[in-house]
């Protein structure tokens, strides 16, 4: 009679892991590159949301374990402590995302540069703490000789990467989210699932509907207090935002922005509190949100209008928020009203 009980039991919990439920979302969350993910999905057909899950969780850390220079032994981080201008041979995933992150770079004359790391180090919001002091003009001089996305090759095939000075390091922390999001949505994707919402760190992206209405996102008001200022109708495409609301430091009255200038090798001070993108793919969103961040409100707006991208921007004002957005932003918040 046990055996019975248990095999009854077994087959209840295999059929609640298998078989779709009408009308339910199914949701999986986890942490992953420093923050957290969350993964909704509808489905029609039978799914294993236990293997989903675990297989969602395993493609993340190894995401991180490409990216991350949290991790000592990541692909990049041993890539960084490489003093040899010889190729190196990397994962198709890494070559890919440097490719993708040259690419931006160029395309946004120097906004967007990954191998700003010492830098952003140096102002403490890398792997080590923040500075007992602020780095003077000498120190970030020192550093801003060896930094320049130039100082970069990689080709996919066979996948390498090359320096052309030893002293080059990588931060890969303003493309590896939405590259990770866009990893999940593949997979989903492969498993037959069409309606869905990933989301890592505020990056995310949706695909299809939920039970037959399209999935809405939020853009947040720029302080940390979660209040949305703006809410959009999301279907096939990614976004991602950028801004200092929520890394920084202050010291002496003066606020310290997470977001380099690669140019100057200081913190971005402008009065851009935010910019929101939204494109195609999650990793050029979360690319393109800081190389217009590091731009500000009037050359990112110029940026955008000539380029035809879809952008939505939060800039501080005497007594509030001001906002404004591109006409492609504008078409894409009418279509869900």
């Amino acid at each position: 009679m046990k055996k019975q009980y248990l095999i009854i039991i077994l087959l209840l919990f295999v059929y609640s892991c298998t078989s779709p439920i009408k009308d339910v979302v199914h949701s999986i969350s986890g942490k992953t590159m420093g923050t957290t993910y969350t993964v909704k999905f509808t489905s029609q057909s039978p799914i294993n949301l236990i293997e989903i899950e675990n297989e969602i969780d395993a493609l993340l850390k190894k995401v991180n374990q490409q990216m991350s220079t949290f991790i000592p032994n990541s692909e990049l981080s041993l890539f960084n402590k490489s003093k040899s201008t010889d190729w190196i041979k990397v994962s198709h995933d890494f070559a890919f995302v440097i490719e993708n992150a040259l690419k931006i770079s160029e395309f946004s004359n120097g906004k967007f540069d990954i191998t700003i790391g010492p830098i952003v180090n140096l102002w403490g919001f890398g792997p080590n703490n923040k500075p007992k002091k602020i780095p003077s003009s000498r120190e970030i001089k020192k550093l801003r000789s060896f930094v320049g996305y130039r100082n970069i090759d990689v080709k996919l095939n066979p996948p390498s990467i090359k320096k052309r000075n030893p002293n080059v390091y990588c931060d890969l922390s303003a493309i590896a989210k939405g590259f990770g999001v866009d990893k999940v949505s593949e997979y989903l994707s492969s498993k037959d699932i069409d309606n869905y919402l990933v989301e890592i760190g505020g990056e995310l992206r949706a695909s299809g509907n939920k039970f037959g209405k399209s999935w809405m996102v939020g853009i947040s008001v720029p302080t940390q207090s979660l209040t949305i200022q703006e809410t959009i109708s999301l279907n096939n495409l990614s976004m991602a935002t950028s801004g200092d609301y929520w890394n920084y430091f202050e010291e002496n009255g003066i606020r310290y922005s997470h977001t380099i200038n690669p140019i100057t090798g200081k913190p971005i001070t402008h009065k851009l509190a935010s910019v929101t993108v939204i494109a195609n793919s999650c990793m050029e969103a979360d690319a393109y949100a800081t190389a217009i961040d590091v731009m500000g409100p009037k050359l990112g707006l110029k940026f955008a209008n000539e380029n035809e991208l879809s952008v939505y921007f939060i800039v501080k004002g005497t007594n509030s928020f001001e906002t404004f957005f591109t006409p492609n932003f504008e078409k894409i918040m009418k279509q869900g009203k």
